[in-house]
């Protein structure tokens, strides 16, 4: 064997003995990593002992519980289109990374977590904070690794960050023993991973499902695009106009899509889903060919899935195979990144526009604004409604903030009416609704896109999740913009109480404390207001203020969000009232 005893002198020159820990942090800087967000404790106080002297490369940003530095890491990944990075300790530290796991998985998010562990000689023995991380987050990563020898950092980590951001993103976890932190060994640099024997990120583009999909498409006298995150993970947007202009085909959002066509895009209908607007959702069972795009028929776009678009060819465009077929039937299926289907698709089709059936659209628009979307942007009550505040914002914003919203009767209310001009601009919990999502997140958005206005929107509940997150504000300066609307309600389950349990406010009557006192102790400027005269100015002052800023709005406590497809109902059964 090759030792370095016996190595010839220009076999050495490349060669550096270091610490696991240190070829860790040097590892994360080959990969560009600029910001890490994380807790340290005793498992991984190695690495954190390494990037002591790195400072000056990588900004650490201290948060206060694991799970508001995942979310971070989400908010971060979400907004720059790069992968993000958590560091947890063992034990409760890297349990309390699982639920922001979970939310990565299903939003398809890239994130390497790097979670220390104990002694490799003490793992199976209870050791104190020992948890078998890799064993509890295998079902909520899209790959997991524990490390116990110093020597397969390097070759790990780069495996970590191809698997993350390739074909389909999604979180990775590298679970590091501490002998393997302290162990020297020759680290012979890093080499980024750019293939993975028996992985296959991106499927082979077939051409005869494009050209299926053209023949079907030009022949469609009422196609449909749906289009969801897909289209912003592939980097498709530009290729994505360019399809829906050149066929002229009515498109519509899934919550995790929106963006990716700006909000007044001629072309763009709004949004699909359980509170998606009306003409999305009804002619979803009239249209004659289904175009999905980078979404995967979740069950709050579809509602019953044996009512669903049966009228309808359906293609669908997907990166991952395992989406396509899996819920709704497919005609043709179209597997590849968008970003290369999308281009040889547009090629083929016919330049068309629609306009009988796109006014189709326009005619059930007209009708959700005067049985809805009026009221709710122009109520005629004293109280506050969710909706005018996202009017007034979308004016002195421009729609080009990026706003972060929880989960929620406002969540719904911020993906109906925030005005969207720019990709990436929407960042929410998805598919794990998430309560708590928020204000970390926009920490991780703001860090990740540093030259936007970054606008966190939570509930009275969802806030009070995470609020300790303030201190990581405090501390980093983060200049984030928070809007809590209360409505002094667990607002969401509260409108499925009052319309489907007969009124029965089982414990979802919330009480607050007084945000605005809560955030001087922090150091953060507030304000909280009532009434409607005082609105515009409040949120100027919020958007104009240097720094970070929390302002509470009082809206009506029972406000219930509309349209919505009860569950159980067809997209079709969709009610305005």
């Amino acid at each position: 064997m090759l030792t370095k005893e016996n190595r010839a002198p220009e076999l050495l020159e490349d060669v550096q003995t270091k610490s696991g820990a240190e070829a860790l942090i040097l590892s994360l800087l080959e990969e560009k990593v600029d910001t890490i967000f994380g807790y340290p404790g005793g498992a991984i106080m190695p690495v954190y002992d390494a990037l002591y002297d790195y400072q000056d490369k990588v900004n650490h940003v201290l948060v206060r519980h694991e799970q508001g530095g995942i979310h971070a890491g989400q908010g971060y990944a979400r907004s720059s289109g790069k992968v993000g990075v958590v560091f947890a300790t063992s034990g409760p530290g890297a349990t309390n990374l699982v639920t922001g796991l979970a939310d990565a998985m299903i939003d398809s998010t890239p994130l390497v977590c790097i979670t220390g562990q104990v002694f490799a000689h003490l793992l199976g023995t209870d050791a104190f904070q020992e948890a078998d991380v890799v064993s509890i987050t295998a079902p909520v990563t899209k790959w997991n690794y524990q490390v116990t020898e110093a020597s397969e950092i390097p070759e790990v980590l780069a495996k970590a960050f191809y698997i993350a951001k390739s074909g389909r993103p999604g979180p990775v976890l590298v679970d590091i023993t501490k002998n393997a932190q302290l162990q020297k060994f020759d680290f012979k640099g890093y080499t980024p991973c750019q293939h993975i024997r028996s992985y296959r990120p991106k499927p082979i583009v077939r051409k005869e499902y494009i050209e299926q999909a053209a023949e079907l498409i030009n022949q469609a006298q009422k196609p449909f695009v749906l289009w969801g995150q897909g289209v912003m993970l592939g980097s498709a947007e530009q290729e994505f106009k360019a399809f829906v202009e050149k066929a002229g085909i009515p498109s519509a959002w899934t919550i995790m899509g929106a963006g990716a066509l700006p909000s007044d895009h001629y072309l763009n209908v709004g949004m699909l889903g359980m509170h998606g607007n009306y003409g999305p959702n009804v002619l979803t069972n009239e249209c004659d060919v289904l175009i999905a795009i980078g979404m995967r028929f979740d069950d709050r776009v579809t509602g019953r899935l044996d009512k669903y678009a049966k009228q309808a060819k359906i293609i669908h465009l997907d990166i991952d195979p395992a989406e396509i077929g899996k819920n709704v039937e497919t005609t043709v299926p179209v597997w590849g990144d968008c970003k290369e289907t999308l281009p040889l698709l547009t090629e083929l089709v016919q330049q068309k526009k629609h306009s009988a059936w796109l006014e189709k659209f326009r005619m059930y628009e007209a009708e959700e604004i005067a049985a809805v979307i009026q009221d709710e942007l122009h109520p005629a009550s004293e109280e506050l409604t969710m909706g005018e505040v996202f009017q007034q914002l979308n004016t002195l914003t421009n729609g080009d903030a990026i706003i972060v919203s929880d989960v929620g009767q406002h969540q719904m209310v911020a993906c109906r009416y925030a005005k969207l001009n720019h990709t990436r601009s929407n960042i929410t919990s998805g598919g794990l609704g998430t309560m708590g999502f928020a204000l970390p997140a926009a920490i991780g958005a703001k860090f990740g896109a540093p030259n936007r206005t970054v606008v966190a929107v939570a509930g009275d509940g969802g806030f009070q999740m995470t609020l300790q997150e303030l201190g990581t504000i405090m501390q980093s300066g983060a200049d984030v913009k928070m809007i809590i609307l209360n409505n002094q309600f667990l607002g969401m389950v509260r409108q499925w109480q009052e319309l489907f349990h007969d009124r029965r406010y089982s414990f979802v009557d919330i009480t607050s404390p007084d945000f605005v006192k809560v955030a001087s102790g922090y150091g953060i400027a507030g304000k909280s207001i009532s009434k409607r005269e005082d609105l515009q100015s409040a949120l100027r002052e919020m958007l104009q203020h240097p720094g970070s800023f929390l302002l509470e709005v009082m809206v009506t406590k029972e406000n219930n969000v509309f349209p919505m497809v009860p569950q159980g109902c067809s997209v079709s059964e969709i009610r305005l009232k």
